[in-house]
């Protein structure tokens, strides 16, 4: 039995949503041929978190596909990387590798062209997810593609199996392996000062993202009143493209980071995409959460905690399951309407406690068993039956 674990993106924050699974599935069967397939994106955060597994476990073989052609490359660059020719191409180059596999587990949707596009029919196409949120481009048709999909809990199978996108045979849940990743090793302090530490979280996509309307006047609030220590870590793909298109709505944005003077305050933290963006660490610090469509918000009331979720579009979010998420704290449209609510530090009501609880319940079926065991034995046994 060969299946690959394909990481083929531009940035790195997909990769603990399937790596766990490909250390325990080699593990579950030692007689597979397991091997982790990767293109130049994401190849460092796949190799920093085989150094902190190989500790505990063997690791399967890492090998970088072949690249994307210099006219794939070049007309990503073009548009300012909003379409991604070159992802595309390294399907299409590495298409021998894909055809000597039995399954291919993947995080992301793309690679579904590999059976629409370049007729690999016989490929068994496995899919992780990544994250746990409720935007509506997590339940598309292209969802409902895959021979096998793995969830992290009954939210997302209600929202696929209310679209019509879940195959009988098809599915199972698992949990999140995300969460068996071992902690990160505490490194310096990340204030000189203690205060309450808020994390601004905000999404890429153009349609929902606060960033476009209001962030960097966030920084600005943030800058000019130190009673909070702020980590500015959005979505890592936020500044990989100089334009990044939303799908679903249609939506496009031209991004431009932080100025120079938001990096100078001691009680300001920016990090636009390391691995400590990635693994968790920020969203485990961080005593207040302001976001607005990014999934991270549920890693973070892993440990229910206060958040705020910015609306500037003014979106009519009440009853959408798409904005499920923006019933775990307060709603607010404006900067005044922030301002208010961070003039004092914010708690959380022993109500909305229980309400994060309950939206994490359901978001996450976590067990004793480690979600990457349950997630290698439940592509094992598809394999089994097919």
């Amino acid at each position: 039995m060969r299946i690959g674990f394909l990481f083929n993106h531009h940035g790195g924050h997909q990769v603990a949503h399937a790596l766990p699974v490909a250390f325990e599935l080699q593990r579950q069967n030692p007689e597979a041929e397991v091997s982790i397939l990767v293109s130049e994106g994401c190849e460092a955060e796949v190799r920093r978190l085989a150094a902190v597994q190989a500790v505990r476990n063997a690791i399967p073989e890492i090998i970088r596909l072949r690249p994307p052609s210099a006219l794939a490359s070049a007309a990503n660059r073009a548009t300012g990387r909003a379409i991604p020719a070159d992802i595309v191409s390294v399907l299409h180059r590495n298409l021998d590798r894909f055809r000597k596999l039995d399954a291919l587990v993947v995080p992301e949707k793309t690679s579904l062209l590999l059976k629409s596009l370049f007729g690999l029919k016989s490929l068994r196409l496995v899919h992780t997810r990544h994250g746990a949120g409720d935007r509506a481009i997590g339940f598309d048709k292209a969802s409902g593609k895959f021979d096998l999909v793995l969830l992290s809990g009954e939210k997302i199978r209600d929202r696929l199996a209310q679209a019509e996108l879940l195959k009988e045979d098809g599915h199972a849940i698992v949990g999140y392996p995300k969460f068996d990743l071992p902690p990160r090793s505490a490194g310096p302090r990340l204030f000189p000062k203690d205060r309450p530490t808020v994390v601004y979280n905000p999404h890429p996509s153009p349609a929902l993202s606060s960033w476009y309307a209001m962030g960097p006047q966030i920084l600005d609030w943030f800058a000019k009143d130190d009673r909070y220590n702020l980590i500015f870590a959005p979505h890592i793909m936020l500044f990989k493209k100089r334009l990044t298109a939303s799908l679903s709505p249609f939506a496009l944005g031209w991004n431009y980071g932080p100025r120079p003077d938001h990096y100078e305050h001691d009680h300001m933290l920016i990090d636009t995409g390391s691995a400590a963006s990635l693994d968790m660490t920020y969203t485990d610090a961080a005593d207040i959460y302001i976001g607005d469509a990014s999934s991270q918000v549920y890693e973070f009331i892993r440990r229910p905690r206060p958040c705020i979720f910015l609306n500037p579009r003014r979106i009519a979010w009440q009853g959408n399951p798409d904005f499920a998420h923006w019933r775990a704290g307060t709603v607010v449209e404006t900067m005044d309407e922030l301002a208010a609510a961070l003039a004092e530090v914010p708690r959380l009501s022993a109500a909305m406690h229980d309400r994060q609880e309950d939206m994490f319940r359901y978001s996450f079926d976590l067990q004793e068993r480690p979600s990457s065991e349950r997630a290698a034995e439940a592509i094992l046994s598809y394999m089994a039956r097919q």
